[in-house]
Parts: C-alpha cells; sequence; structure tokens
C-alpha cells in the first residue's frame, strides 16, 4: 500500500503544478498560427444560399476579416454581437467562412440573428479550414490589403481583442 502513495504523490504535485500554471499563463488563450505573417491560404468556395462563388483574392486591395463560424458553436452565438457591432461600425468587411454546417440552418440563423457577414462561403467538407489551420469555432483573422495574415484570435471575440489587437493593426498602430 505505502509503496503506492509516492507515485500517487508525485502525480497530484504535478496535476496541481500543471493547474496553477495554466491558470496564471498570460497568454493561455493564444495558439500561434504558422499563417501570421504570410500569404491568406486562396480559395474559392459557394456562397451560402446561393449559385454564386467567391474567391478571397477578390478582396486583394482591401484588409478584411476572416470569421470562422458554424450554427453548432456555441461560442460562436456569444460573439454574433460583438460581429454585428464592428459590421455596423462599417470600418472592416467580414467574411463569415461557414464551416461544416447545415446550409438551411445557417441561413435561418443569420435571419434570427442578424447577418454581420460581407460574404459567407461555405466550407461544407472543412478543407479550407484545414488550410487556413483552422483548431475549432469560432475563430477570426486579420488580413491586410497585400493578402498577409496579420493577426489570428481563437475564440469569441469581445471588445477589448477588437480594441486592443485589431483596430491598432487596422488602422496602422501595431
Amino acid at each position: 500500500m505505502n509503496r503506492f502513495l509516492l507515485p500517487a504523490g508525485i502525480f497530484a504535485a504535478l496535476v496541481a503544478l500543471l493547474f496553477v500554471g495554466i491558470q496564471r499563463s498570460p497568454n493561455k488563450s493564444v495558439i500561434a498560427s504558422p499563417l501570421i505573417d504570410k500569404p491568406a491560404p486562396q480559395f474559392e468556395l459557394p456562397v451560402l444560399g446561393s449559385a454564386e462563388t467567391f474567391a478571397n483574392e477578390s478582396l486583394r486591395g482591401r484588409w478584411y476579416l476572416l470569421n470562422v463560424w458554424g450554427t453548432w458553436c456555441a461560442e460562436c452565438r456569444r460573439e454574433h454581437d460583438m460581429l454585428l457591432e464592428i459590421a455596423g461600425a462599417g470600418e472592416i468587411p467580414i467574411v463569415g467562412l461557414n464551416w461544416k454546417d447545415d446550409p438551411a440552418a445557417a441561413q435561418q440563423w443569420l435571419e434570427q440573428l442578424g447577418n454581420p457577414y460581407t460574404v459567407i462561403p461555405a466550407d461544407r467538407e472543412g478543407r479550407v479550414a484545414i488550410d487556413w489551420g483552422v483548431y475549432g469555432a469560432p475563430e477570426t483573422f486579420l488580413i491586410d490589403a497585400a493578402g498577409i495574415v496579420r493577426y489570428k484570435h481563437v475564440g469569441a471575440l469581445h471588445p477589448l481583442a477588437w480594441q486592443n489587437e485589431f483596430l491598432p493593426r487596422i488602422r496602422g498602430v501595431k
């Protein structure tokens, strides 16, 4: 019995150490993206609810946000009001990459909650999201006028991240 106490005690100490370290980490929600400061992956996808297609190359020359979302994503609902606020300000277009979603559910969601997106490419298979290194929704990328990824935010977009991370980059402060 005593021979199991030492390993159990060491395991418990390691768990406690990791827990405290994670809780105190200032960057616990930051997942580094290999795309930062590199060209954005190019794609062409069907537009949600349309026979048209959209290629992100068409936004070359303009800054834009790429917001990965799905109706199955609880955090996406939480960030939706923030996206509506950003869209209402008109400072930057938002491309809403609808990821692995049911088209009818996505259209119903937008009718009920409002549509903050300039265009909504539908990534039903999830292949474009893989090219962008998406771990889960929501994720928001900031792409500059030259088509370079400048920032990636993982999780629901909130006012503090918008003010401190996105706006300074868009306005050329960072």
